[in-house]
């Protein structure tokens, strides 16, 4: 007699999930679930596997008792923190023939790449510093939001392709902790030490696998020193206090316009007496970093990662300028946003409709967005062999051509 789950529960809109084989344990499902699909995917020390409804891919993890609802929680609270991670879905607990187990569902981020592709596949090489750089923004806005990994390393994140570099979420919140008002530098230094320790290890065993290239060999062992170094230069460059004097008060908004600039919103700034009586301390508390993705979908309606929204936004930036001069008045940002879809991003993507529709689009450009600023960086290239500004179309042209 099959066993059956004692208990599902799943957020408004997703699939119920019960069709799927739970009196098995999930490494018994092959064979027994029409659903499953082989997804790319790292390490893991608990059995996952993947369904498939309706063209959405879920995650399921197969967790002790009860641990799955603490994940879950865990991931609703990091979401709401606004910190890059998957979406959960929901949690089951069940009997199997091995016993009482959790599972904990995910949605699958789409149009993701695991660490284990970009380092074993040639043409991925070019993302491997992005692929660091990533990390160690990811430990940052972690930090910033008061959480405690745990275990930070390269098997509990994916990465996503954005304006040419990568943006990475966390996909495993197990032994993740959340303390408020902040962290401590004690729990920091910890994270670090993980996060050095399973980096350089998971890189090593692909090395024992025989699965890197040997451009890569001389730098075992010093990546994850590489990722605390840049974690500890974005650490120092959002947290640092800087002493401002009555008549530099111009310097407040130019560390808001540098924080922004690196994606950071600003939530609340501090100015505190200093030692030297004639300066305050200025001190500025950062949220999470989705400054230019906020702005471009309060403008548009667009979904971008932070990278490709910077360059957007720029651009209708650059087109309010513009329509302001050529109009002999100021343009208001929304107008130039408006003016910017109708005859630059939605024309481009017309032109693209055969490319974004090929499937090697979701494996070399990844989305619309990381298309369009590929596109952007096309027609930087040919304006600079023409001299001049070739418009957004003849870039488009070209750009499909080289690649269609």
């Amino acid at each position: 007699m099959a066993l059956s789950p004692t208990s599902f529960i799943v957020i408004p809109g997703s699939p119920d999930f019960s069709d799927l084989p739970w009196h098995l344990p999930l490494t018994d499902w092959q064979g027994s679930c029409s659903r499953l699909e082989e997804m790319q995917r790292g390490l893991s020390r608990h059995a996952v596997v993947f369904v498939n409804y309706g063209g959405q891919i879920f995650a399921l993890k197969e967790l002790p008792p009860e641990s799955a609802q603490k994940e879950f929680d865990l991931f609703n609270q990091i979401e709401q923190l606004r910190v890059p991670t998957v979406t959960p879905i929901g949690t089951v607990n069940t009997h199997t023939p091995i016993g009482e187990t959790s599972v904990l569902i995910t949605r699958f981020l789409e149009r993701s790449i695991p660490y284990r592709s970009i380092f074993m596949h040639n043409a991925l090489t070019r993302y491997r510093t992005h692929l660091l750089d990533a990390m160690a923004g990811l430990l940052v806005q972690i930090h910033v939001a008061g959480i405690f990994w745990g275990d930070c390393s390269l098997s509990n994140t994916l990465f996503r392709r954005d304006a040419g570099a990568l943006q990475a979420y966390l996909v495993d919140a197990e032994t993740a902790e959340i303390y408020t008002p902040r962290l401590s530098p004690t729990l920091r230094y910890h994270d670090l030490e993980i996060m050095e320790e399973n980096l350089d290890g998971e890189i090593l065993d692909l090395a024992a696998a025989g699965n890197l290239n040997a451009e890569i060999f001389p730098l075992i062992g010093q990546m994850g020193a590489y990722v605390r170094q840049r974690y500890q230069k974005l650490w120092e460059e959002i947290m640092h206090e800087q002493l401002v004097a009555d008549n530099e008060r111009y310097r407040i908004q130019e560390r808001i316009r540098a924080l922004n600039t690196l994606g950071y919103s600003v939530q609340r700034i501090e100015m505190l007496p200093s030692e030297k009586g004639d300066k305050l301390r200025l001190r500025v508390m950062v949220t999470d970093r989705n400054f230019h993705r906020d702005q471009l979908f309060g403008l548009t309606g667009l979904e971008a990662e932070e990278g490709q929204a910077e360059q957007l936004t720029n651009e209708i930036l650059e087109i309010k300028g513009t329509l302001s001069k050529e109009n002999n008045r100021s343009v208001p940002l929304s107008v130039a946003a408006g003016y910017w879809l109708e005859h630059c991003y939605q024309p481009v993507l017309h032109i693209l409709g055969s490319l974004l529709a090929a499937k090697k689009t979701t494996e070399e450009f990844n989305s619309p967005n990381e298309l369009y600023c590929q596109v952007l960086e096309h027609k930087w290239y040919l304006s600079e062999c023409a001299h001049h500004d070739v418009g957004h179309i003849a870039a488009a042209e070209d750009f499909i051509h080289q690649f269609a």
